[in-house]
């Protein structure tokens, strides 16, 4: 049975064999399955022109530093490159490259090239040329002056930090929730009830700080886009994105020309999970197509990805929870300090979610709550976007402290949080005041509870991994060996097989073998798995 609201706002129950459904319980097929399965083109590189220039960018080794001189003359010499540009020749208006809607939240604090460079890896220079040996042979001949600067790389230091990320005085914000003056990019607090009166009451107060680093999004097609001048002379990108109609506003802004003059285009992407949240690239090719009017492209390389992208935003999560020896959770503080990076793109948004996402959670007899954060720029990559989008590191440290406390109290895990969750119906104050109009939260617990037979496996007791332990591996074929991978997989894991060890989730990359093994969950018989793994592989190597 599926819930849905009327109008009075009362709910009532339709049931599920209705058979007027056009969309509903049917087979619809995706767009572009065909194309899929048959390997047509349908990602970026594989629909544009080959012949288009080729760009890349030159990049800083200094984390803050400031352009004195660029020498281009032997560079430009190279046969086939078409246009070098720097910081002098781009326009001086700031921009956000942030998918989101105008006004951004986030603030307009980057150039297309910057006098200033605030991290490493950012760009120095744009290099097009008719092809990608031309334009490696220019970067490496360009030569670069800098004023090498004091950088803040750790962001518990970086506010009211001498060294300043962002001193200019054009840098602007929609939201102007910081001071830039400060490092700082974003304060917030919101506050129901007495916090600290609630607390000082509490049987059990529990105080720890969690700090959840940066991670980088794994998406099969690296960063990139293609533009070129369309037969209406306007301004056409295709890129892998996540934010085709932003994109079209971002290039805009970066250029300096009515977004009229700009048509956006999405094709099939190759995963993104957040970081295709944010314009990485587009402005640089979009900027070389309006300059020359010639179609250009621009492919980031999977170090590029990994260094210089969107990845998730560093925090420090401190959390103070109060509790009365039955397990009553009466209070929750919680501080999010977050490493912006060197840009504030998505910065004020995300830390949001950390507090706001995860207080909630425990609404149900929870009397008072307090989130506060800074958000703080410091001279490492821009963060961004990342799936949770700033919720996975505030539930992270929540849930923590209440493992913690059940601990403490001596109490099963489940059992402190369905006395606690947050139910259908419950007016929910740290979530911007809404009523949980739907929530199934203590069923999706019982259900898991009686799928994972968990009354029978907790407490775990003895030298134990974790229940439901899972180990992946990586074989390495012999490049030498004749044998297909596929045949080489199949011999693995039937020679296992006969040993007693089953193996799931097989699969071929390349020349790597990759397993993921189901195995019980002792230090043992984890040992006793992988020796049975290991001689199958050298039978059959």
């Amino acid at each position: 049975m599926v819930r849905i609201s009327e109008g009075s706002g009362s709910m009532s129950e339709f049931k599920r064999d209705r058979k007027d459904y056009h969309m509903v319980g049917k087979c619809v097929p995706k767009k572009d399955s065909n194309q899929l399965l048959l390997g047509k083109p349908v990602f970026m590189d594989d629909i544009v022109p080959q012949d288009c220039l080729v760009v890349k960018l030159l990049r800083s080794p200094h984390a803050h530093a400031l352009v004195e001189e660029v020498k281009t003359v032997a560079a430009a010499k190279v046969p086939g490159i078409e246009a070098i540009y720097t910081w002098k020749d781009v326009p001086k208006e700031r921009f956000c490259i942030a998918g989101q809607t105008y006004p951004e939240p986030s603030p307009y604090d980057r150039l297309i090239l910057d006098q200033r460079v605030r991290c490493v890896g950012d760009p120095v220079a744009i290099v097009a040329g008719e092809n990608e040996k031309a334009v490696d042979k220019a970067l490496r001949l360009i030569k670069v002056k800098y004023q090498v600067l004091e950088p803040v790389l750790d962001f518990r230091k970086a506010l009211d930090n001498e060294v300043l990320v962002h001193p200019e005085e054009n840098w602007k914000s929609y939201g102007n929730t910081g001071d830039v003056k400060r490092n700082l990019l974003h304060h917030e607090e919101d506050a129901h009830g007495d916090v600290e009166q609630i607390l000082s009451e509490c049987d059990e107060v529990i105080e720890h700080s969690w700090r959840i680093k940066a991670a980088q999004q794994g998406y099969m097609e690296t960063i990139r886009a293609y533009c070129e001048i369309d037969r209406y002379g306007r301004l056409h990108c295709i890129s892998s994105t996540q934010i085709v109609f932003h994109v079209r506003r971002i290039i805009a802004n970066a250029l300096g020309i009515p977004k009229s003059m700009v048509r956006a285009e999405k094709p099939r992407i190759g995963g993104g999970f957040g970081a295709k949240q944010t314009a990485v690239c587009e402005v640089y090719p979009a900027f070389v197509t309006w300059m020359t009017k010639k179609p250009c492209k621009l492919i980031y390389s999977r170090k590029e990805c990994q260094t210089i992208a969107s990845p998730r935003h560093e925090m420090e999560v401190t959390v103070r929870l109060g509790a009365m020896k039955d397990g009553h959770i009466r209070a929750i503080d919680l501080y999010t300090l977050s490493n912006t990076g060197a840009y504030g793109e998505h910065g004020t948004t995300t830390v949001g979610l950390s507090g706001h996402k995860a207080l909630p959670l425990y609404t149900g007899g929870c009397e008072a709550t307090r989130f506060s954060c800074d958000v703080v720029y410091t001279n490492v990559q821009a963060a961004g976007a990342y799936r949770g989008y700033g919720a996975t590191q505030g539930i992270f440290a929540l849930e923590s402290a209440v493992n913690e406390l059940a601990e403490k109290l001596h109490m099963d895990p489940v059992e402190i949080r369905m006395k606690n969750i947050v139910r259908e119906g419950m007016f929910m104050p740290a979530y911007f005041g809404e009523t949980a109009n739907a929530c199934a939260l203590d069923r999706c617990i019982e259900h898991c509870v009686d799928n994972f037979h968990w009354k029978e496996k907790y407490p775990v007791i003895g030298d134990v991994r974790g229940m439901g332990a899972m180990i992946g591996l990586e074989l390495v074929k012999d490049a030498e060996s004749k044998e297909p991978a596929a045949e080489l997989t199949s011999k693995v894991i039937q020679s296992a097989a006969q040993k007693g060890l089953i193996i799931e989730n097989a699969g071929i990359y390349g020349n790597v073998l990759r397993f993921l093994a189901p195995l019980v969950i002792t230090d043992e018989q984890l040992q006793a798995g992988l020796d049975i793994l290991e001689e199958a592989i050298k039978e059959n190597m």
